[in-house]
């Protein structure tokens, strides 16, 4: 998954005015505790991230 897939996909679910601020202050447990913002820093697969994201939102992975 691209990076501006995980964003849109993310501004679907949570609005584009809250999807930024979620990104950078939720710390996901599955991301090691780092938010989606430092996992993006790190390099991590846009398609791992999703799925953190979709498990802490309870959505199905498949949505996208």
């Amino acid at each position: 998954m691209r990076e501006t897939t995980l964003w849109s996909e993310l501004e679907a679910r949570l609005g584009p005015g809250y999807a930024r601020a979620w990104a950078e202050q939720i710390v996901l447990t599955e991301l090691d505790g780092r938010t989606v913002l430092e996992a993006l820093a790190e390099g991590r697969e846009g398609k791992a991230i999703w799925r953190a994201v979709c498990r802490q939102l309870e959505l199905s992975a498949d949505q996208v």
